[in-house]
């Protein structure tokens, strides 16, 4: 598939609130994924590389020991295996991009 409309692809809710439509590559996922006001990503980790990037809204990032207000225009750059989480300030739509390949979104 060469081209994708978000939207039109399935959506996976990832935590309650947040819900992502995800296209895949052999060595990358690429997701948009929406986030209701007030919405709680929990502290986790995993060993994929990850970037996510705010298209709209405002969203408390915590990267290790930093956190940080994200607007649209922001991104964080995610090492594979560090601790991260966040919570929607208002209703947001991020980019989160993954290497290697997320197979548990698919």
């Amino acid at each position: 598939m060469p081209f994708a409309t978000f939207s039109f692809l399935p959506g996976r809710e990832v935590f309650p609130g947040i819900t992502g439509h995800y296209v895949h590559l052999d060595h990358l996922t690429c997701g948009e994924v929406a986030l209701v006001l007030g919405a709680v990503v929990a502290t986790h980790q995993h060993p994929h590389e990850q970037v996510t990037y705010v298209v709209s809204g405002r969203f408390e990032f915590t990267l290790g020991a930093e956190t940080l207000i994200m607007e649209p225009g922001t991104c964080a750059v995610i090492p594979g295996g560090t601790p991260h989480s966040g919570r929607a300030l208002t209703a947001c739509r991020v980019l989160d991009v993954f290497s290697p390949v997320r197979e548990d979104y698919r």
